[in-house]
């Protein structure tokens, strides 16, 4: 039941005293504008206007436009019903104030349905102008192509019926239940954890005869160029989705197509430099993927029981428009989609080398086996790395981590702090009563600080440019994983250490291997994940946090949570590396995924222009330079291991943190 004017306007109710539930809804509606304005920056105002912003009755909690529209046209004649993708909120705009006053009246605190089902109450508050900025009209991504109605509902029926899900011991076929569908492997099975096959290993029958006329017909169209080898069959329940990826490019030819039958399904791609693109495929629609669709831009499905579609009737497949005007929610149904792939007998030379795991493993350096060539490795994949993505890196940190924030503001007052591995500055300012300074490896960085006002110099993490004793603490916040053998990182510990005055404290973070961790995935994982809204940098160590209620973009490399100390591991050998091979090459990670070695190369894909000088690795035609960063990901007890072989020193605290294994260190 709505609620009086008298009390959801706060300039109008002196003279008349509120029930229990009246003030119920007027702290609501309050605590509603004020979120509005400090997450959103939109500005509500007291007095009436043609234009109100519905809060909770958007897009991102469930809303569709059928369900909010009606209740809004009952008390006027709506102008205009903005809704903005992926928020909980939208703008409504009447033909005259009176209208609106009317909706403010009859809607604040009424409650109603969405599309989920679940029971909604609406707050309502006017604005001097419902608006949004609009992304801008989109293109496909270059090689990309969506083919409607591909087959007849007969023939969507009879390929449906054809896949047989009971199980069946006799069947060759691999057929397999992940934790969120159902899938089945002809020809070659799909092995999810590095998106190839084992080309030595085919499977007995190759692809069902059924689908021999059809991919023919293909072929002689022209929709396709390779009569393909290789089929996975998906089932997708409602909310299921599958995490963005590239399909390894020594595994499969340029052409990768897909079938989607049953439900259409909304499908995010999203190229290096950030940009996302979501695209509708209908059902019975055919995908094809060439070229730099194909080899660049990530493609997956976001896990939700509704999709953002456009509302007009007219429009089928291809990209999701960032019209706000013509947005409205889509249930999803039981899609399942056959996706063929052409099997490659020989190595990648696609004109992206920079992201062609063929020719980066081929150029890839090897694993170090002298402190030469450790110091070598550390030059040209971490410090030149960082001096030409130095802005761009800065550009992504800019939350401080809490338990860090907790550990500085817990020191004294007058403490002298050395940040080792400063980076951009971003702990420097965090607490006014402590004399901080700031150490980088990287002048471009140091530059950064001096910008913003922060005390740094330029000092390389084994050499310090400090007086032994002079400081009352230390940071090394995702400093020491860069360094390329056992006795470096110990080598930077006991830096560290030479820093601080007896009684003095540091606090190291590296990197983990175990990115998940007591049942639970870091952050680093979970954003293996597209958003059809805006996005977050979710480049190789940034972890996001949805910003749709304010969140900001905390770094991964910086992170925090109790842990117990276990045995120590057999892990501090010559070079410290997982294995005792020497002249194995270092393996290029895939951001987002599970670490299946210690020492790697995790890509940076930098946005914008370059530096001055040529960026390190950067030839080639790809758009978008990528540069690869050296890390030692370490091990469960690995570093407080490393910190056993010091001598005075105490161990405080060992915690895990997202993906951090984090210690606080005293100097005794």
């Amino acid at each position: 039941m709505a609620a009086p004017s008298t009390v959801m306007d706060s300039n109008h109710h002196s003279n008349y005293k509120l029930t229990k539930t009246e003030k119920k809804f007027l702290r609501k509606q309050i605590k509603a504008r004020h979120t509005l304005l400090r997450h959103e920056g939109v500005e509500t105002v007291s007095y009436a206007t043609q234009s109100l912003v519905v809060a909770n009755g958007g897009l991102g909690n469930g809303v569709g436009r059928s369900q909010l529209r009606p209740a809004l046209e009952k008390c006027g004649l709506v102008d205009g019903l903005l809704m903005p993708p992926n928020k909980p909120y939208s703008f409504v705009r009447y033909r005259t104030a009176e209208e609106a006053r009317k909706a403010y009246v009859a809607l604040n605190g009424k409650e109603i349905v969405g599309d989920l089902g679940q029971k909604i109450i609406l707050y309502l508050n006017f604005v001097e102008k419902a608006q949004w900025k609009e992304l801008g009209l989109q293109a496909l991504p270059p090689g990309l192509m969506v083919v409607e109605e591909i087959i007849s509902s007969e023939d969507e029926k009879m390929l449906l019926e054809s896949v047989n899900w009971a199980e069946d011991i006799e069947d060759q076929n691999v057929q397999k239940s992940l934790k969120h569908r159902r899938v089945k492997h002809f020809g070659y099975e799909f092995h999810y954890e590095n998106n190839n096959v084992d080309k030595d290993k085919p499977l007995p029958g190759g692809l069902p005869d059924i689908w021999d006329s059809i991919l023919e017909k293909w072929l002689k169209e022209g929709f396709i160029k390779h009569k393909p080898d290789q089929l996975t069959v998906n089932q997708y329940e409602p909310g299921h989705g599958i995490p963005a990826h590239i399909d390894t490019h020594s595994a499969f030819e340029d052409e990768i197509v897909s079938l989607s039958l049953g439900s259409e399904i909304v499908m995010d791609f999203k190229h290096p430099d950030g940009v996302t693109v979501p695209v509708m495929l209908p059902r019975r629609s055919l995908l094809v993927m060439t070229g730099e669709s194909r080899y660049l831009w990530t493609h997956g499905i976001t896990p939700r029981k509704f999709d953002t579609v456009q509302a007009s009737k007219g429009h089928k497949g291809g990209i999701i428009t960032s019209d706000v005007g013509d947005l409205t929610l889509s249930k999803r149904g039981i899609r399942t989609s056959f996706t063929f792939r052409k099997v490659r007998q020989t190595p990648c030379n696609c004109s992206y080398p920079l992201v062609c795991d063929s020719q980066t493993q081929q150029s890839s350096p090897l694993l170090p086996g002298s402190a030469r060539e450790a110091s070598q490795l550390e030059r040209e994949h971490v410090h030149r790395v960082y001096e030409e993505i130095a802005g761009h890196f800065s550009s992504t940190r800019h939350t401080p981590w809490p338990r860090i924030v907790d550990f500085l503001k817990a020191l004294p007052s007058g403490s002298l702090v050395a940040d080792v591995g400063c980076g951009n500055g971003k702990y420097l300012g965090i607490n006014q009563d402590l004399y901080m300074i700031g150490c980088d490896r990287s002048r471009s960085l140091v530059d950064i600080c001096g910008e913003r006002r922060f005390q740094a110099l330029v000092g390389d993490a084994l050499a310090l440019p400090l007086r032994s004793g002079s400081c009352d603490a230390c940071l090394s916040v995702a400093v020491i994983h860069h360094l390329a053998t056992a006795e470096r990182r110990v080598a930077a510990l006991r830096e560290l250490v030479r820093l601080l005055r007896p009684g003095g404290t540091a606090l190291i973070y590296v990197w983990a291997m175990e990115q998940e961790y007591n049942k639970k995935k870091s952050k680093y994982l979970r954003e293996n994940r597209v958003s059809q809204g805006k996005e977050e940098e979710t480049d190789s160590d940034a972890a996001a946090v949805p910003k749709s209620l304010g969140g900001q973009v905390p770094d991964v490399g910086d992170q925090d949570a109790p842990c117990c100390v276990p045995a120590i591991p057999d892990c501090l050998g010559e070079g410290g590396n997982a294995s005792d091979v020497t002249d194995a090459r270092l393996p290029v990670h895939t951001n987002r995924t599970s670490f299946h070695a210690q020492d790697l190369l995790v890509p940076w894909h930098h946005k914008g222009s370059p530096g001055k000088d040529k960026p390190v690795g950067a030839a080639g035609s790809a758009p978008g330079a990528v540069f690869h960063r050296y890390y030692h990901v370490f091990r469960e007890g690995e570093l407080e291991a490393a910190c056993r072989t010091l001598s005075g020193v105490r161990l405080l605290q060992s915690y895990y943190d997202q993906g951090n294994w984090c210690v606080v260190l005293q100097k005794v």
